[in-house]
């Protein structure tokens, strides 16, 4: 997976904005205001939120995996882009990280991108 692929999988869902709000070297995915993936323009990693239990059993089976850079260590997740995860997995975690953060949105909200 590169920058652009990883862009294209994130902007195609629902209700969702890319940003630079932490300066012009981090692009920010929001659902609806709320961040559910980021990473830096080089694309050596990238965060997404994640399931504390899960994101503990990824950290054991990945070495790829770290707790979350400049991120709550329990929610979220930096995977490093080495090419040795396979993209479809990297694609349900964007994907898993989305969904968690859309179910935590007030119900209106929620509707609105269903």
């Amino acid at each position: 997976m590169d920058i652009e692929q990883f862009r294209d999988h994130c902007i195609a869902k629902p209700g969702v904005t890319g940003e630079t709000p932490f300066g012009p070297d981090t692009l920010v995915f929001k659902v609806c205001g709320k961040m559910f993936a980021l990473c830096n323009f080089e694309f050596l990693s990238f965060n997404v939120k994640c399931d504390p239990g899960k994101a503990i059993e990824l950290r054991e089976q990945y070495p790829e995996v770290i707790p979350g850079y400049h991120m709550s260590k329990k929610h979220w997740n930096t995977v490093s882009v080495t090419g040795s995860i396979p993209d479809s997995l990297l694609r349900n975690w964007i994907d898993d990280s989305y969904s968690l953060v859309a179910a935590s949105l007030p119900k209106k909200l929620r509707e609105s991108i269903q």
